[in-house]
């Protein structure tokens, strides 16, 4: 009877009157209904069932009443509680169904557990309480009926954060009130410091940091010692800024002088200030940039200081005056652009003048205490070459020179009594904004050196020195130079300066440059560099290295950059690489970019016409797009990445010297090639030539290597280098002895009849060609013979293929900077482009690394005896095969491409099986090699890879 009860119950029902006897089956049968608040179903099910309603199940371990709280299933929360439901049960994260409820928002079950005493004291395994969880999710009605219950509410979780941090922290301004309201602790730190203010502006919530501020929240350090305001700043945060300024304006100068905290990351600097100029009053972004100039003269102060800190005193300054310029061209370029093609003025008295004078002024004493030392420095070298000449005694009077034994220590600068600062009449004529005129010798002092009488026994020099010191007089609200020279070991006063004034020089420049028109060179600047040209020449040569730390303004001024390329060349050729790709490359510029398989801008390479296709492809790409990001992808091939750009390039480079299109043709010594001068044949040929040019520069750009070796003058003329006669060669050997037989002979007797003119073949005719105007009517002599010389040269390698060389360096330059590319010489550009002619065996085994396997693995010994029984050929088909390039960069083995960075040669053990090959990954240069039994397996297999897989990629 009772079975056709139940059977009709069930039937009825739709479903089972009965739990399972397993607690686990019951759990999940139960839990389901829960979900849904099926209260009825599970009160039946529970009426005569011995199922706990305390087991926990699942990977969480919870209960069907954590369930009832997380979803909100009240009347089944009701009914388990009632079944003795556990109230304070945890789950595995520490987790009661009161923190469920709360966090969700289900005040009916939250209510309903706190009628039947759930603690909301209890935390959770990461600390959190109840009222955390509410403040966390912003809940601010549960709040309220909470608070009946609660007697602390700033109750700490784990780390001594209470409510009100972690409402602040999410902006609920709403939960912020409300505890307030009830007593929370607005200035309440937790276990590091932080505060409620801390935690609002270090997650940029303004509108929370005003409700702090005006009920009384104090502005306090955290234990080390970060303020509200540091956070705000490292937040890139710029309405909390300009809302803590607002309330707070005594925080302005510490905004300032955080140009000068290293941890704080300049770009989220740039954006607080960039945001307060931008978006406050004219009176406080003047008020930023004249606090900014006034911090850069601060600074710059110290610097001529060998005492200070150079490396972070440099960058400190470079760093001010970096946000100085950026800030007044954002603030006042920008707003007068549409008005005038100028920027500001340097001349007259226009009001966008009288600003800029404004704004930079606290920089002039910089400035004429740069001009200062500059004079004094050339005073000291001129000093130093007389000595070293033995030319005559010391002039009486002028006082004791620094020789380059005796070395300064400090370098101080003190201003004289008055203190009222600079005049317009004391501007130096150096500064990059208007100054009055000054009589001629104003403001110079003599220069001499005399002892300090304020010397300490601890700055006793050693027996036999001298203690000298040298002072530049000047009116008394400028700046005066007090230079103790004591001993120091290994250096002089001059070469401890010299970075340190070249810093200066450098934020010089970029003051100068930002008052200035562009494209235009500040005409301030040149002046400055025009008159301190051979001290300036004399501190590179003693430290060269500051051309490239600090000379940046040679790359934007050619006119500067003829004056020190010779001493740029005279670098080595790594530094001057160094400095190339620096300069070349943006700051945002990521080398891990090469293989973005997602990228939608893959430049998809039909192989069997990769010259056409790639043509096609890189014209329909903006070149901006290509410097960032380069992913290839051949039509048909799964590969993608690194090694497949690099077999892109290795391939497309042959494809460019195909004598099909024409472009170049071998010179005679069967290995170069220069442009065709009859490629006009191909009607597309000059849009070929561009195409070649982009493929140049982008290959350089990227690093990419290229099979190709073009003639010496080619080379120059990528440069901008004149060839001369001995280029000539590379195209007509018998023709360039001929021009140095004209050279090394007098000819004025010989009776050649020589004029400066040519007869050349133009389509079957021949034609005469004036190498110069008049050239038919002047004899060609001895003391002329040079110039035909070289007037023949240009003809025959320049002007013949002139129209081919301004085609391929436009797309050439559209890459890599004519600025940049000139420090180089054509064997370095050779090596740039296309790396090292051979393959040193020695020196790839020596840059080898391995995985499972070492150096004296029997299989790996064998390896490299196959390597050295097997052709060049073959040896390029291996490198090719394992880093998608058949070319070693400069440098060797040790610098070959990874991703990002450097990556060696690398071999990896793989499980022998009968008959399996070598396989290779090529953007990391791995090869994978089998465990071979003997050696001539290992070199049969590893040839047929070689020659089947060198070029196309699957997926290895």
């Amino acid at each position: 009877m009772e079975f056709l009860q139940n059977l009709a119950s069930s039937l009825k029902n739709a479903r089972t009157v009965e739990l399972p006897y397993d607690d686990r089956s019951a759990f999940y049968m139960l839990m389901t209904m829960v979900v849904a608040n099926q209260h009825k179903s599970v009160l039946d099910l529970l009426q005569n069932s011995l199922f706990d309603v305390n087991y926990a199940c699942g990977r969480a371990q919870r209960n069907l009443l954590h369930i009832a709280a997380n979803c909100g299933s009240y009347e089944c929360l009701s009914l388990l509680l009632k079944k003795g439901a556990t109230v304070n049960a945890r789950d595995v994260s520490g987790c009661t169904p009161l923190h469920l409820a709360a966090r969700n928002g289900k005040r009916k079950c939250l209510n309903k557990l706190l009628e039947h005493d759930a603690d909301i004291n209890i935390r959770n395994n990461e600390g959190l309480t109840t009222i955390h969880w509410l403040a966390v999710n912003g809940r601010t009605e549960l709040l309220h009926d909470l608070l009946l219950y609660v007697n602390d509410v700033d109750i700490e979780d784990s780390q001594g954060q209470t409510a009100i941090h972690v409402a602040c922290q999410n902006g609920h301004n709403s939960i912020v009130v409300c505890l307030l309201d009830n007593g929370s602790d607005i200035n309440r730190s937790n276990h590091f410091g932080s505060t409620p203010l801390h935690f609002a502006c270090s997650h940029g919530q303004r509108d929370t940091a005003f409700i702090l501020l005006n009920r009384g929240a104090k502005f306090l350090p955290d234990k080390k010692g970060r303020t509200p305001l540091d956070v705000t700043v490292e937040g890139g945060y710029g309405e909390t800024c300009a809302l803590l300024l607002s309330s707070l304006p005594r925080l302005f100068d510490s905004l300032i002088q955080m140009t000068q905290k290293e941890n704080i990351k300049e770009k989220m600097l740039y954006r607080v200030l960039s945001h307060l100029c931008q978006h406050q009053s004219k009176e406080t972004a003047d008020r930023i940039l004249i606090g900014l100039a006034e911090q850069a003269f601060s600074i710059g102060q110290k610097l001529f200081s060998v005492s200070s800190s150079l490396e972070s005193e440099v960058q400190c300054l470079l760093r001010c005056i970096n946000f100085l310029c950026k800030l007044y061209q954002q603030v006042y370029t920008t707003k007068t652009k549409s008005k005038s093609h100028n920027l500001v003025p340097l001349n007259g008295t226009s009001a966008a003048n009288l600003k800029a004078n404004k704004i930079f002024m606290p920089l002039e004493v910089l400035w004429k205490l740069l001009g200062d030392w500059l004079n004094l420095l050339e005073e000291e070298f001129n000093n130093i070459s007389t000595k070293q000449a033995g030319e005559g005694p010391q002039m009486q009077g002028e006082g004791t020179k620094v020789k380059p034994a005796e070395v300064g220590e400090s370098v101080e600068v003190s201003k004289g009594q008055d203190d009222e600062g600079a005049s317009e009449e004391n501007v130096n004529e150096d500064s990059c904004t208007e100054n009055t005129e000054e009589e001629e010798g104003e403001g110079e002092g003599e220069t001499s050196l005399t002892e300090d009488p304020n010397q300490s026994e601890e700055e006793v020099p050693e027996e036999g020195s001298e203690s000298k010191e040298v002072v530049t007089e000047n009116d008394s609200s400028t700046p005066t130079l007090n230079i103790k020279a004591l001993p120091v070991r290994n250096e002089d006063i001059i070469t401890a300066t010299v970075p340190r004034i070249c810093a200066v020089i450098q934020a010089f420049y970029q003051c100068c440059t930002c008052l200035t028109p562009k494209p235009l060179t500040p005409p301030t600047f040149i002046d400055f560099v025009s008159r301190h040209n051979k001290v300036l020449k004399s501190l590179v040569a003693r430290n060269p290295k500051v051309i490239f730390d600090h000379f940046h303004f040679l790359l934007e001024c050619p006119e500067l950059m003829s004056q020190f390329l010779h001493i740029i060349k005279a670098q080595p050729f790594e530094a001057r690489q160094e400095w190339f790709y620096e300069n070349l490359h943006p700051e945002d510029y990521n080398n891990d970019m090469f293989d973005s398989p997602t990228s939608q801008e893959s430049l998809v390479i039909d192989r069997q016409r990769v010259f056409d296709s790639s043509c096609e492809m890189l014209h329909k790409i903006n070149s901006g797009k290509l410097k960032k990001n380069i992913s290839v992808k051949f039509e048909g091939e799964k590969g993608m990445g690194l090694g497949v750009v690099r077999e892109w390039f290795d391939v497309l480079s042959k494809e460019i010297l195909n004598p099909d299109y024409a472009l170049f043709t071998q010179s005679t010594d069967g290995c170069t090639f220069q442009p065709n001068s009859n490629s006009s044949i191909n009607p597309d040929h000059l849009n070929y030539f561009r195409f070649a040019g982009h493929i140049l520069g982008l290959a350089l750009y990227h690093r990419q290597l290229l099979n190709i070796y073009f003639t010496r003058s080619f080379y120059k003329h990528i440069l901008g280098i004149p060839v001369n006669y001995k280029d000539v060669s590379s195209i007509d050997p018998d023709y360039a002895k001929n021009l140095q037989w004209l050279l090394d002979h007098e000819i004025n007797n010989l009776g050649l009849n020589l004029t400066f003119s040519v007869q050349t073949d133009v389509f079957g005719m021949l034609q005469e060609i004036e190498l110069k105007p008049g050239g038919s009517k002047q004899t060609v002599n001895d003391s002329n013979k040079h110039e035909y010389v070289q007037l023949v040269t240009e003809l025959r390698m320049t002007k013949a293929i002139q129209p081919q060389i301004n085609s391929f360096l436009q797309g050439f330059h559209e890459y890599i900077p004519q600025s940049l590319v000139q420090m180089f010489n054509e064997y370095e550009l050779e090596l740039m482009l296309s790396g090292l002619p051979t393959i040193d065996l020695l020196d790839w085994k020596e840059n080898t690394v391995y995985s499972t396997y070492n150096k004296d693995s029997q299989v790996i010994q064998w390896f490299w005896d196959v390597l050295e029984e097997i052709s060049v050929p073959e040896r390029i088909m291996l490198l090719q095969f394992v880093t998608g390039s058949s070319r070693v960069p400069y440098g060797g083995f040790a610098n070959l491409n990874g991703v990002g960075s450097t990556q060696k040669f690398s071999v990896n053990h793989m499980a022998y099986s009968p008959g399996c090959l070598p396989t290779a990954s090529t953007c990391i240069n791995l090869m994978r090699l089998p465990d071979y039994p003997t050696m001539e397996e290992l070199k049969d297999r590893l040839l047929v890879a070689i020659h089947c897989g060198s070029q196309g990629y699957g997926v290895a």
